[in-house]
């Protein structure tokens, strides 16, 4: 690989609060390789931006600005996408871009099927002879990425800080339901991760005593909803309330979910939610005490809210961005950057790598043996892996004129140098 070729990064899926941690961390690190790497670019919105040769320059860009980036949350900076690489066409145009804009460092930030973008560009490189690196950077709020062992991948940067948001939250919710349970006994809260419990299992974080009257409802461990209303009436009748954590893909009924351009469920996007089925059920089948069941559906909040970030979770963001370049700087490619638990009394992670091959458009289920006897609720286990995650101090985040200070990136983009270009899944549309 010869010297100063340029770098291309980019995102896609669902954001985190740590994500632009990673991308800082890849245009540092490059920077102190000045040799090797030459201008680094940021795809605009993923591979769109990628396909359209739209290339935020973030080498140009003031160093206060990348460094703001720590804390800024969510895809804002260089956007992302949920674009789907099925067409040889697309790939065809991607490797076009890159030999127009000599890069020969490719990063992807995402979760199984951003990595399964990676893998697609790699092989298309590879038989165009184009010599290309490519290193994957994990992220995902699900926790779904890696294998169901949790040996390759312990865990993703995302996940500690919606770990912690839905711990503190929990905490709040159970003040509410404490305080208004003479008028609304019952509380139904639904927590994002698709069908996956990772998310919706960090609610017990906030009590792991159990001695808040909290039931888990995982899409993993389905149960009819008679069953459910039966566990919400036994704990009204014992603790004079109830607070219901459900998956966002808890079997609840048809919900008139859409899917994205993968396939996968858009619970966000439905006609119903599994929240509000749910509290209309134990509403119409009547609770064994005055009042009524409330649901709410926090939002992508769950995801960008940055003042409940995990300082645990934002430093592995860096410090994954930091082993890719690494990575790179080594020639080793096709692999995506882990986060394993070293094997010790305290919690401490160790990075290493699994191939592209491993992790591509894979989900990772939540372990069954996690999942209580019950059904309802999580085993010690899980909290003793999550626990460490949520980290203990508060990360600061700069605030300007009483309002939080996010880095705000110039529209300096690379000059297009090919015909313009449609994604080919768009042809047609309006």
């Amino acid at each position: 690989m010869s010297k100063g070729k340029n770098v291309v990064v980019l995102m896609g899926g669902g954001p985190t609060v740590v994500i632009n941690n990673s991308l800082r961390a890849i245009v540092e690190a490059c920077s102190a390789y000045s040799e090797r790497f030459g201008t680094v670019y940021g795809a605009w919105h993923g591979v769109e931006g990628l396909l359209r040769e739209e290339l935020l320059n973030l080498s140009a860009q003031p160093k206060e600005e990348i460094a703001l980036l720590r804390t800024t949350p969510a895809a804002g900076a260089i956007g992302t996408t949920r674009y789907r690489l099925v067409h040889e066409e697309d790939l065809r145009r991607i490797i076009e871009v890159l030999k127009a804009h000599k890069i020969g460092y490719f990063f992807g930030i995402g979760g199984n099927d951003t990595q399964e973008v990676c893998l697609k560009v790699a092989e298309a490189a590879a038989a165009a002879n184009y010599e290309l690196i490519v290193v994957g950077v994990p992220k995902t709020i699900d926790n779904d990425l890696g294998d169901p062992e949790l040996r390759l991948v312990d865990h993703t940067p995302g996940y500690g800080s919606v770990a912690r948001y839905w711990a503190w939250t929990l905490q709040c919710l159970e003040e509410e339901n404490r305080g208004s349970a003479p008028a609304d006994p019952v509380l139904v809260v639904q927590a994002m991760g698709r069908r996956i419990g990772f998310i919706p299992a960090a609610s017990r974080l906030a009590d792991p005593e159990r001695e808040f009257p909290l039931l888990i409802l995982f899409a993993e461990a389905p149960l009819p909803l008679e069953e459910v209303a039966d566990h919400v009436a036994d704990l009204v009748r014992r603790k004079g309330r109830a607070i219901v954590v459900v998956s966002e893909g808890f079997p609840v009924g048809e919900l008139g979910a859409r899917t994205d351009s993968f396939g996968h469920a858009a619970f966000s996007s439905a006609k119903l939610s599994a929240a509000q089925v749910l509290a209309t059920y134990l509403n119409e089948k009547g609770l064994p005490s005055r009042g009524l069941a409330r649901w709410q559906v926090p939002g992508t909040e769950q995801r960008d809210a940055i003042l409940y970030t995990s300082p645990v979770d934002l430093k592995e963001a860096y410090a994954v961005g930091c082993v890719a370049v690494e990575l790179a700087v080594k020639g080793i490619s096709r692999v995506m950057v882990t986060i394993r638990r070293a094997e010790e009394s305290v919690y401490r992670p160790e990075f290493g790598t699994v191939a592209l091959s491993e992790v591509a458009g894979k989900d990772r289920p939540f372990p069954r043996g996690w999942i209580a006897s019950s059904q309802v609720d999580v085993t010690d286990e899980f909290i003793r892996y999550a626990r460490p995650l949520l980290g203990e101090d508060l990360v600061s985040v700069p605030i300007v004129d009483g309002r939080l200070r996010f880095a705000r990136l110039k529209p300096i983009f690379a000059e297009k140098l090919l015909p313009s270009y449609t994604p080919a899944a768009y042809r047609g549309r309006r």
